[in-house]
């Protein structure tokens, strides 16, 4: 008969301690490396598995460990690799791939305890890194976890093989870690911020696809993805969905194919805005973006003062920056959804919205030109031919999809022609450029305008999200007297679009199809849920700055609070602290392992006969030094010096050794003083 095939975790419980406790040890480096796994070369991904398999592989056979100069060879091609890889061996990237390699190469060298904390030391060094590209609460999350194993491991190495068990040391390092938590909490909120989350580049947060260039298609492109771009609180009532406009890049000059920044791109404003109704103020956070500019709502006429970043209004009308912004920006401001912007007279600042490349679309501007030769059209002033152009979006068949399919495979120079006059399916940009295109043939100065249009409907956690499926492009163009005037031919084919901000969307996968048809609303919660958490670790945490800092101190009681003042708060409670610790430690050494106290107690009993009972000599040696002295008038000492013995290390340790026990030693050491004393010389 065959033996019964043992499961995995009687597997697990019959593989020896220190197999069982390198297995662990793997396990926590492979969780701590993976997040890494999307930043990292591919071959130092599959080195580092390999690895950590083959180390595996030791450990379950108790293979001897392969020698130095295999580690050496290994260690040799890894840097080459990354020299390969980035034409250097310093920086963010090969700094953080060599830190890898070391530390999947150092498990293949855990022969010593020095060894593990090598280990130790790199594995916490690796979790700080991954903060260097992304600072997610899931990110943070997981490295919570990775933090908790290795301080698991680290208990583990301190003890003896099989003292204590895995999860009793998990158990102490939770503990431990709870224990540091309030200190982490206290320097965190007060110790002095240099910027977000301590100034930590954030280039790997960036996600939105807006640029100060846009082809056929490429909006399209940012619109299928669904994560957020922008999160919105309206200080009073929330405008309606179809006055957001959140303003991105304006695009003036088109070469037939792509469309780019033009005049106004950069510098402060010149002209004047005249504005209309009343103010809105609200708060914005925006995801880090490729662009230097804000995505601001129109039309913003202040912003307040960003940490970092100096902001300033441009001539067309959007809110340009000093630098990229790589990282999370929140801050608040006013705008006014009636406003009128632009020169009133027409001058060389217009000039570059009426060219046209020779060649490109000839169809197109024929159209155009029958239109402005219409009888109906004559004499006709730039709203009237706007008003126009829209009519015939709206009654000429045209198709609002996410998915038009590639124009100008045949002939690059009639992208538009075949849009607007043959296939008739398109996505706003298609729309805007068309529109763009059309006024300006017509000598009418026009323009695309790149952004965010709507938000979700309800907010959350008071926010309203802007996502980049909300991306859009637009068109202006300009009337004598009154400026420049927003037009939205996306508004004449898909009203709803801009109305409700109902956006299109592309076919859920198989999984979120399958959720959707069993509970519609689950993905819609669940999402809802998640983007809640992430806002409050986005508040909280990422852009936790020294004005909060400060405004926490007001609500405290500190009517101006200053550095020094938050200094002096910091040293205070740190050395209240510290005051506690020690008073703590203090008390704790009267509070010894009772095992340890009486073993102590014992060793004086034993001094008193005349024993050395040294600190390091363990119950069984002194009872062997009683055995040798005293022969079998010791036997009852050295009896109760075995029991001793036995409550600590024996199969069933006990936490708590009985008090009658040194009450017994004592009166047996008395007995035998007495018998030593009348014993025959």
């Amino acid at each position: 008969m065959t033996a019964p095939r043992l499961g995995l975790a009687a597997r697990w419980r019959h593989l020896p301690r220190e197999a069982r406790d390198t297995l662990f040890l793997l396990g926590v480096i492979a969780w701590t490396v993976l997040p890494h796994v999307s930043h990292l070369p591919l071959w130092c991904s599959v080195l580092t598995a390999a690895v950590l398999l083959w180390r595996t592989r030791l450990a379950l056979t108790n293979a001897p460990l392969p020698g130095r100069w295999v580690l050496i060879a290994v260690l040799a091609l890894a840097a080459g690799l990354t020299l390969w890889s980035f034409r250097s061996i310093f920086g963010k990237e090969p700094g953080v791939t060599l830190a890898v390699v070391l530390m999947a190469l150092k498990t293949l060298e855990l022969r010593a305890r020095r060894d593990a904390f090598v280990v130790f030391f790199l594995g916490f060094f690796i979790v700080l890194t991954h903060f260097l590209f992304s600072q997610s609460l899931l990110v943070a999350v997981a490295m919570l976890a990775s933090v908790w194993g290795l301080l698991t491991a680290l208990v583990l190495a301190h003890m003896p093989v099989g003292q204590p068990s895995l999860r009793h040391a998990s158990r102490l390092a939770l503990r431990t870690a709870l224990l540091g938590a309030p200190v982490m909490v206290l320097l965190f909120v007060l110790f002095p911020r240099m910027g977000p989350l301590w100034g930590v580049p954030q280039d790997g947060l960036v996600k939105t696809g807006l640029s100060n260039t846009m082809r056929m298609g490429s909006v399209a492109e940012i619109a299928i993805d669904d994560s957020i771009a922008l999160r919105v609180r309206f200080l009073g009532a929330a405008p309606a969905p179809e006055t957001l406009y959140f303003r991105g890049p304006v695009l003036s000059n088109f070469d037939g194919r792509t469309w780019t920044a033009g005049y106004g791109a950069s510098g402060p404003a010149r002209e004047p805005l005249r504005l209309n109704g009343a103010p809105i103020e609200y708060e914005l956070t925006a995801e880090p973006t490729r662009l230097f500019l804000l995505p601001t709502l129109e039309a913003t006429t202040a912003i307040e003062p960003i940490d970092g970043l100096n902001s300033n209004r441009r001539d067309n009308l959007s809110w340009g920056t000093d630098r990229l912004v790589q990282g999370r920006v929140r801050f608040k401001a006013t705008a006014h959804t009636r406003f009128e912007h632009g020169p009133l007279q027409r001058n060389t600042s217009l000039r570059e919205n009426v060219q046209l490349p020779p060649g490109y679309n000839p169809r197109t501007l024929a159209w155009a030109r029958e239109l402005g030769d219409h009888p109906r059209m004559a004499n006709a002033d730039a709203p009237a031919l706007a008003r126009a152009v829209m009519q015939h979006i709206a009654t000429a068949g045209f198709t609002y999809t996410l998915a038009p399919g590639v124009y100008g495979e045949t002939n690059e120079r009639a992208s538009l022609d075949e849009f607007w006059l043959d296939r008739k399916e398109g996505f706003c940009e298609h729309f805007a450029a068309a529109f763009v295109v059309i006024m300006r043939a017509l000598s009418v100065p026009a323009r695309v305008v790149t952004g965010f249009q709507g938000a979700d409907a309800a907010p959350v956690d008071g926010f309203y999200i802007v996502r980049q499926s909300h991306a859009h492009a637009w068109a202006e163009y300009w009337v004598e007297g009154q400026g420049w005037v927003r037009a939205d031919p996306t508004a004449a084919v898909a009203p709803d679009r801009i109305v409700r901000s109902r956006n299109l969307v592309p076919a859920p996968g198989l999984v979120a199809g399958a959720m959707a048809n069993v509970n519609p609303e689950l993905m819609a919660q669940l999402r809802a849920s998640w983007e809640l958490l992430n806002n409050r670790w986005n508040q909280w945490v990422l852009n936790y700055s020294r004005g909060q800092q400060l405004d926490l101190l007001k609500n405290i009681g500190f009517d101006s609070p200053s550095w020094q003042d938050v200094a002096l708060l910091l040293i205070g409670i740190l050395s209240g602290l510290a005051l506690l610790g020690a008073v703590w430690a203090w008390w704790d050494r009267h509070r010894q392992d009772p095992w340890a106290r009486q073993a102590q107690q014992m060793r004086r009993s034993l001094q008193a006969l005349g024993l050395p009972a040294l600190p390091h000599d363990p119950p069984r040696a002194l009872a062997s030094q009683v055995q040798e002295r005293y022969g079998p008038l010791g036997a009852a000492v050295a009896s109760c010096l075995l029991t001793l013995e036995r409550q600590r290390y024996g199969p069933t340790p006990l936490a708590h050794p009985s008090a009658q026990w040194l009450r017994a030693l004592r009166g047996e050491v008395r007995a035998l003083r007495r018998s030593a004393q009348h014993a025959p010389r």
